[in-house]
């Protein structure tokens, strides 16, 4: 093998590698005006699938209290069920930045229990980064995690563990106090050393607002068009499961539809005998069966 063809090779290596998108990724994207793409994951089949279809986040989110656990709200999701959802994900996912929520006052009640519990959501449930709700209240908190070398995503406008003091799923930065309010927050954040900041449930003039201020990405759901990505749940996205879903949600496809047409068929199967047929049943040799009749003393 000459010079050139040991090059060509390494190239070819080299190609095939998964280049892992990283805090400067995105960053990158930003400067070069590239949306980016997010989406929540909460198993190994979706993380997989996430990462496949070419994703740049994905994040395993607390909102799996409600889509997967069936909970109310976010507000029940412990650390151990965070850990062991974003297990499952980062199994499945190679290429993508994984980000993980820190649940519910996992971060509220010091700075040393914060970076524990984000600590152990990067060593032991394999994400690259977590997110935090809220602005400037807990600038000094994000500001610790990133000191200890944690990425941080930061989390305004709605923000769903606060959904008990908000009143209820509003849309914020109605009024100008309130819009103020939100875009010192995201600057707030950025003096704190964010990488990325969620947008969520505003109106799109702040969030464009904000895109344009803040030099880190903007990640927007219920935000309009002009933040530097958006997010969904999964489970809205490809419509697994009847339930009223927010008018920024998009549908691109009804799963649960599909799925429940599957079941029904199966369960009509199974109880007509059509199911399982021969082709998905295993034989014992002629030989063999006839030996266990004799053995069991069986003269059929």
């Amino acid at each position: 093998m000459n010079i050139s063809q040991i090059k060509q090779k390494w190239y070819e290596m080299e190609s095939s590698i998964v280049k892992k998108v990283t805090t400067l990724s995105l960053l990158k994207m930003k400067e070069e005006k590239k949306k980016i793409v997010m989406i929540t994951a909460y198993d190994y089949p979706t993380g997989l699938l996430a990462d496949k279809a070419g994703v740049d986040v994905v994040l395993v989110g607390d909102s799996l209290g409600m889509v997967v656990l069936g909970y109310e709200n976010t507000l029940p999701v412990t650390m151990d069920e965070m850990l062991t959802f974003c297990k499952a994900v980062s199994r499945g996912v190679k290429r993508a930045f994984i980000v993980a929520d820190m649940p519910f006052m996992s971060y509220q009640v010091s700075k040393e229990e914060a970076i524990r519990n984000a600590g152990r959501l990067i060593k032991e449930g394999g994400a690259d980064g977590v997110k935090l709700e809220g602005g400037i209240e807990i600038k000094d908190t994000v500001e610790a995690i990133v000191q200890a070398g944690i990425p941080v995503m930061g989390h305004i406008g709605f923000t769903p563990q606060s959904v008990h003091k908000l009143g209820g799923y509003k849309a914020q930065g109605r009024s100008c106090d309130e819009a103020l309010k939100i875009i010192r927050d995201a600057q707030a954040l950025v003096d704190a050393g964010v990488f990325s900041i969620v947008l969520e449930f505003m109106m799109s003039e702040v969030a464009e607002l904000i895109t344009r201020k803040v030099k880190v990405p903007t990640i927007g759901i219920g935000a309009g068009q002009y933040c530097d990505g958006q997010v969904l749940v999964i489970h809205d996205a490809l419509g697994l499961y009847d339930r009223v879903t927010p008018r920024f949600v998009k549908q691109y496809v009804k799963l649960s539809e599909i799925i429940l047409d599957a079941l029904q068929k199966y369960s009509n199967e199974v109880r007509s005998g059509i199911f399982p047929e021969d082709k998905h049943t295993f034989h014992m040799s002629e030989e063999e069966y006839k030996k266990l009749l004799e053995a069991l003393g069986d003269d059929r």
